[in-house]
């Protein structure tokens, strides 16, 4: 670790190269572990190892087989602590690791976790890791106890506690991966677990740092405008989405009629919320109706909160969007919520990570339809899916070519590391000192 740390210090990395290099590493890891033969059950290609290795650090949770059936117990244990790495951060466990061993955490390393959870500052950065790892696992360790407890009345003491521990650390860093086969398809009758899951995945994808700040101040107007702008939004995105896929679904008999009213919103709500890249899913989604397709998608789109085990282009950047259109429409020079004024550089930054991620989808996109020969509906919602780290597909992830499995991959990094390095690496500042004249440029 300390040969690690040390060749960090000695070169011209950037904190946000050397976080996509976090993510590299792990997964080049991921692959050859995923690779050994005491992995796998049966033959197990480099590619579908790398691909599988890829979706579990990105936390997005395609994979190219079934989990169960296709790894060993030792693989899936990989896949957890691949689950694990990505959702939380390399960074961060590796300054944890430091802490442990009563290391000296150097300016640089400081840097690094602050770039990782956008902070302003770097004070403070060790406490904010060891504050995020406690609340982590704690959060962690209370689901799984109570999914132990209510999976035992369906399997045994111990498959119920593994099933368990696979399925909270899936859950909490919004990857997932189930060892089920029909990932929760099983469970739409049952409201606890799908309550229990949908939880950990929304407390994962909200960000560290608001949950953090919603527990040491009480108070509303003690909250950062950050934190009010993703509690409302959340549960404002959440609540319009669960009541569109109810009425865009109940009456479809493959998806939500066949259920109670008390299940139909259920897995109403937890269509509406796993999009917000969980990746979990109790509907079949080749069966669910072009309405709901189109929803789906723009739900991945926007993702989860910054500092999150979520991606996509976060929602704060898709409320300030919103925001900074309603202001032109009022004609105001700025926009503004809660009292609170948001400056122009985050309206930029905003709208170029937006356009750079819509090009990133694009660009994609046009690859995949060129490497495989599927319908438009499915490619599509398989890239956007990558993008966002959301994992949820439409069938087709097992047949894409070693092309199209190698373009997801690389959907399924960039989405990664784009919400977390996208600004530092894309938009950094320039040092000038003068300013071209302004000319008319007409638009609409």
């Amino acid at each position: 670790m300390n040969q690690i740390w040390r060749y960090f210090r000695v070169t011209d990395y950037s904190p946000a190269a050397v976080i996509a290099l976090s993510f590299l590493l792990t997964i080049f890891i991921g692959t050859i572990l995923l690779s050994l033969p005491i992995a796998h059950v049966g033959d197990l290609r480099f590619i579908d190892a790398l691909f599988f290795a890829t979706s579990a650090t990105t936390v997005t949770g395609l994979g190219v087989a079934d989990t169960a059936s296709t790894f060993t117990l030792f693989g899936e244990i990989v896949l957890m602590f691949l689950m694990q790495f990505g959702g939380i951060g390399l960074m961060t466990f590796s300054v944890a690791i430091l802490v442990i061993l009563k290391k000296k955490i150097s300016l640089k390393q400081r840097l690094f976790i602050r770039d990782s959870y956008n902070q302003p500052a770097v004070g403070g950065m060790v406490r904010l890791t060891r504050s995020i790892l406690i609340f982590v696992f704690t959060v962690q360790a209370i689901a799984f106890v109570l999914l132990t407890f209510h999976w035992s009345q369906r399997f045994s003491l111990g498959e119920a506690s593994y099933l368990a521990a696979f399925h909270v650390i899936s859950a909490f860093n919004n990857a997932g991966f189930s060892l089920f086969p029909d990932n929760l398809i099983g469970f739409q009758q049952d409201p606890f677990t799908l309550l229990l899951i949908s939880s950990l995945f929304i407390i994962g994808g909200i960000g560290f740092i608001v949950v953090l700040e919603v527990f040491q101040k009480k108070r509303f107007r003690d909250w950062s405008l950050h934190t009010k702008l993703m509690i409302y939004g959340t549960l404002i995105l959440n609540g319009v989405a669960m009541i569109l896929f109810f009425l865009l679904e109940f009456r479809n008999p493959q998806t939500l009629a066949s259920l109670s009213a008390v299940d139909q919103w259920a897995n109403a709500y937890f269509a509406a919320v796993t999009p917000r890249t969980a990746g979990f899913n109790t509907l079949d989604y080749s069966q669910i109706t072009d309405s709901s397709l189109m929803l789906t998608l723009l739900l991945m789109f926007i993702g989860g909160g910054t500092a999150s085990t979520a991606s996509g282009i976060k929602l704060t950047t898709f409320i300030v969007l919103f925001l900074a259109t309603l202001a032109f429409f009022r004609n105001d020079e700025e926009p503004f919520i809660f009292g609170r004024t948001i400056k122009k550089e985050v309206v930029m930054r905003s709208f170029a990570i937006t356009v750079i991620s819509m090009f990133t989808i694009g660009l994609l996109f046009f690859f995949v339809t060129i490497s495989e020969k599927l319908d438009f509906d499915p490619l599509l919602f398989e890239v956007v899916s990558a993008f966002g780290t959301v994992g949820l597909s439409m069938g087709v992830t097992a047949g894409l070519s070693d092309a199209g499995k190698l373009l997801i991959c690389i959907g399924m990094f960039i989405g990664r590391i784009g919400p977390l390095t996208l600004f530092f690496l894309l938009a950094r500042p320039k040092d000038r000192h003068f300013r071209y004249a302004y000319d008319q440029v007409y638009t609409g």
